[in-house]
């Protein structure tokens, strides 16, 4: 480089100087700009302004001369041009605010929401270039490595051990060269790789590879093998500390141990290891099934649980009582309170095994069981109603195939190969959702397929290795690229953050020593990965899932982050004790649940941990987490108690009884048809009757808005509540020949909307013989208001349209429309797609894999509970039912709700308080105020 080149390197060194510059004054303009939102404190404007306009001119400096020290020093990688192209971006959109800025205080552009947009939008792109900043000054790990977990994987004194062991040996072997060499790349990977990376390759050195370490870089050769003295590398970590060239830099000096580990490899040939390095803790892909422990204790649980406590310093409680348990026991297993009756049998039940006996009873409960569980999968599959992917067909549902096989209790081992080498009813979890327009390589389809057995089944995280070398595990770019290899009709070329890097992936499974997935078709390889996954000696597979199902029953996992099993367990051998012994029950799930719950452990009483940190990070077992209920369970709780609370499923396990689906006139603009436009709308169904005697005649009736229903001239009924089918008795109205259905529907609204009548009529002859008219595509309608005669059978009906078959999209299947007996039956939540109360409770979306819900309540859950239209409603409508079913009589209704909410008839305070608040003449508005002061209450709403 020419000498005068120098001021250019200056100029560039300045750029770490300038940029807090813009970061200081940009983020403080914004947030006084933000204060001043409704015009409040004018005051600020004017300094808001001079620190944007002084913001923006720092920006473009910083930029400038960012660039300058890119080109003018050693510099390059990905993260280099990330972080250069998001600063230049925000120096153009600071320059961009005040242009509009500018525009706004002329008048030109009428308010500050474009200025406050532009602004808003150059903050979050200052952000994500500071955060690259960050990376490239501190490393890519800098913010992940503190976190729990994260800074586990390296021991700086553990290098002393081999060191003095390699001393003492005359000449080494292969497998201590290897030693060596794992321990040195090990040092590497925490104290240079964050500068000398494939993404940061500061002095064009790389020395996170082999070929990156023996290529060396601007200053020649790294490593002279067996001559340390003459190797580069050695030469700068020897230096003092105050030196210019010493490495790594910032104070980051290696031990002498280090040093003399990294002398020590390259005096005895600078041997480079075949094997994978373990930067990262990793568990052991092996189960090993210990040796219960000799203990007082029966349970094998508990046994292994005992030296727990003993090796803790911790006394074992005293178990819950039969009233807990019993509320317990249901919500766990089938997701729904006991009801009094049940409580009441349970506790005066003297049989010493009556705790085995009702886990088995509600195990053995197979819809309710499953109806619960059914939550928990669609979570941990991705499986979803509606939502993204849906409407395109881009998604495809696995709820039957899910459905049946929790119904059937399936062994774990043949859901596992049935999800990964899928049938067509099964295939929807792999093939993930194909997104509308352009991604990115990371969630391509086939590299979705590899997060989510990943992060569902394995517990592994292979999301952030789908972008580059994981920062949290020793997952490898090429490994995940790998493993969605399986999945691909052809040759997957990696990429990098996005980037393509021209080189080609071969098809492999993240743990091969389990076998071979190779293959030529997909077909081939995915029955070749289902049966390595499920082999016995996976124990990552069925560590995962006892973890899982540890942390539903008890609220926190033997080991968390969920997602990440390499992590240290806090009792490693009870895990491996019931994933073994999960395995010898033939991979039964319910026996796994009933193992766990059998024992003490399960039966202790709730700990209520104050800190958050004492869950994850210092956590220590004293019994269950005190768990709230989840929005299914809050949901059905609620359906139980009060009223049911949704109307329709989306999944009607049963079946559809009925082939009828909603139908509305068709409506045409344009040549186009439209959603139906508000206003009256009229229908006819013409259908003759043989002369036989009619023993019953029964109609279903659901219209959205509402309606008034005719059978050969005569008002029978009128409704405005589509979610109420109203089922009516229609015998008499009927006769012998021509009968006509006639309907008079509204659609309610402003605008246009979707609006549909479901109709069903069951007859049933004296002889057996049944006919049945559904609301299907022969039906007639019009739009213009017909002749005064048109209910009648004789009307001529010739000029009106066959209807538009409408599906029931928009409605879900109602639980109500049968002709069957229904026994307290209510749509269960978990049947339900997407509601925005359950979103609010904390039903995820399901776009992801979602292996825990949070358990801390938010204010969005709080304004949805006290002030929320849906759930008032519910409570209003369910007062009423109430008031007529117990005759307005307060002191029923108190001991009613208490023994069904909570499992015990109030105390004498709560019942005086209760029955006063009613009054003697309970209204609705009273009721419904009650019901929601005890719905709100922490018994009800925790499962203690």
């Amino acid at each position: 480089m020419d000498d005068s080149y120098w001021i250019l390197q200056l100029l560039g060194r300045l750029h770490p100087l300038l940029v807090h510059f813009p970061i200081g004054l940009l983020v403080v303009a914004f947030l006084f700009e933000m204060s001043t939102v409704g015009g409040k404190r004018k005051g600020l404007r004017t300094g808001t302004y001079c620190m944007i306009y002084a913001g923006a001119i720092f920006s473009i400096f910083s930029a400038f001369f960012g660039w300058l020290l890119r080109t003018q020093e050693d510099y390059s990688g990905d993260l280099v041009d990330n972080h250069q192209y998001t600063g230049i971006a925000t120096a153009i959109l600071a320059s961009i605010t005040i242009l509009i800025l500018r525009a706004t205080l002329k008048g030109r552009i009428t308010d500050f929401r474009l200025y406050r947009t532009s602004l808003t939008l150059t903050i979050v792109v200052l952000t994500i270039a500071g955060h690259l900043g960050a990376n490239l000054t501190h490393g890519e790990d800098y913010l992940t490595s503190v976190l729990p977990g994260n800074n586990e994987g390296y021991d700086r004194t553990k290098g002393l051990a081999l060191l003095t062991d390699l001393k003492e040996s005359d000449s080494l072997t292969i497998e201590q060269l290897d030693k060596l060499n794992l321990e040195v790349r090990s040092i590497l990977a925490h104290n240079c790789y964050q500068c000398h990376n494939e993404n940061k390759q500061k002095g064009n050195l790389v020395l996170d590879s082999k070929e990156g370490v023996f290529a060396g870089g601007d200053s020649g050769k790294a490593i002279e093998a067996g001559n340390p003295l003459k190797s580069e590398l050695y030469r700068r970590i020897t230096l003092s500390p105050n030196d210019d060239e010493v490495m790594p830099k910032k104070g980051k000096a290696l031990k002498d141990n280090e040093i003399a580990l990294i002398k020590l490899w390259i005096k005895n040939g600078a041997h480079w290891s075949d094997q994978t390095l373990k930067v990262f803790p990793e568990a052991e892909l092996s189960l090993k099934k210990p040796k219960l422990p000799e203990s007082g204790e029966i349970n094998p649980v508990d046994k292994l649980i005992d030296t727990y406590f003993n090796d803790n310093h911790i006394v074992w409680p005293q178990v819950v009582d039969d009233r807990t348990f019993v509320r317990r026991a249901h919500l766990d297993i089938i997701g729904l309170l006991p009801n009094p009756k049940t409580v009441a049998e349970f506790v005066h039940d003297t049989n010493l095994n009556k705790r085995e006996a009702l886990i088995d009873t509600l195990l053995n409960d197979s819809h309710n069981y499953t109806q619960h569980w059914l939550s928990f999968w669609n979570d941990l599959l991705r499986n979803d109603y509606s939502g993204t992917g849906f409407i395109t067909g881009g998604r495809k549902q696995i709820t039957d195939w899910l459905y049946t096989s929790l119904l059937n209790n399936k062994s774990y081992d043949q859901m596992v190969k049935e999800l990964v080498n899928p049938t067509e009813v099964s295939e929807g979890f792999i093939k993930g959702i194909q997104w509308r327009g352009v991604v990115n390589a990371s969630q391509r389809t086939e590299m979705q397929a590899a997060q989510n057995i990943g992060q569902s089944l394995l517990g592994v995280n292979v999301k952030c290795a789908s972008c580059h070398n994981s920062f949290v595990s020793n997952l490898t770019l090429e490994q995940s690229y790998g493993f969605a290899s399986i999945f691909a009709d052809s040759v997957l070329e990696l990429n990098r953050c996005d980037k393509p890097i021209g080189k080609m992936a071969s098809v492999n499974f993240l743990y091969p020593e389990l076998g071979s997935v190779e293959a030529e078709s997909i077909k081939e390889r995915l029955f070749k990965l289902s049966e390595v996954m499920v082999k016995p000696e996976n124990g990552r597979l069925y560590r995962t899932i006892t973890n899982r199902f540890w942390e539903q029953l008890m609220g926190r996992g033997i080991i968390e982050p969920l997602d990440e099993m390499d992590s240290e367990p806090w009792d490693a051998n009870l895990l491996d004790w019931l994933a073994s012994d999960f395995i010898d029950s033939n991979y039964n799930l319910k026996h796994l649940i009933k193992q766990i719950m059998m024992s003490k452990a399960y039966q202790l009483p709730t700990v209520n941990y104050k800190n958050s940190d004492d869950i994850k990070s210092s956590y220590q077992f004293k019994g269950p987490i005190l768990k709230r209920m989840s929005a299914e369970q809050f949901s059905d709780a609620v359906s139980q108690l009060i009223k049911p609370v949704y109307a329709s499923v989306a999944y009607n396990p049963e079946g559809n009884e009925l082939p009828s689906s909603r139908i509305w006139h068709k409506e045409v603009k344009f040549d186009r048809v439209v959603l139906p436009e508000p206003g009256k709308r009229y229908f006819r169904k013409t259908f003759t009757l043989p002369r036989k005697l009619i023993e019953s005649a029964t109609a279903l009736i659901s219209v959205d808005h509402s309606y008034t229903l005719y059978i050969n001239g005569s008002e029978l009924a009128q409704g405005s509540d589509w979610t109420q089918v109203d089922k009516l008795s229609i015998q008499k109205t009927l006769k012998s020949g021509k009968n006509t259905i006639a309907i008079e529907g509204i659609n309610e609204g402003k605008i246009a909307n979707p609006a549909g009548i479901l109709f069903s009529l069951k007859i049933v002859y004296t002889n057996g013989d049944e006919t049945i008219i559904n609301s299907d595509n022969t039906w007639k309608s019009t739009s213009g208001k017909p002749e005064k005669n048109w209910t009648s059978s004789d009307y001529n009906d010739s000029k009106w349209e066959a209807v538009r078959n409408y599906g029931d999209s928009n409605w879900g299947n109602l639980i109500d429309f049968t002709f069957k007996k229904r026994n307290g039956e209510f749509a269960r939540a978990s049947l339900v797609e997407q509601h925005p109360f359950m979103k609010a409770l904390g039903r995820p979306s399901r776009e992801n894999v979602t292996t825990s819900r949070d358990e801390q309540a938010t204010l969005l859950q709080a304004l949805e509970l006290t002030n929320g239209e849906f759930f008032n409603n519910v409570l209003g409508e369910g007062a009423k039912i109430w008031l007529e079913k117990y005759n307005k009589d307060s002191s029923k209704i108190v001991n009613e709700l208490y023994l069904h909410a909570m499992g015990r008839k109030p105390t004498d305070q709560e019942f005086g308080i209760m029955v006063s608040a009613l009054g003697n003449d309970p209204s609705k508005e009273k009721l419904q105020d009650l019901f929601w002061s005890t719905l709100i209450l922490p018994e009800f709403q925790f499962i203690n």
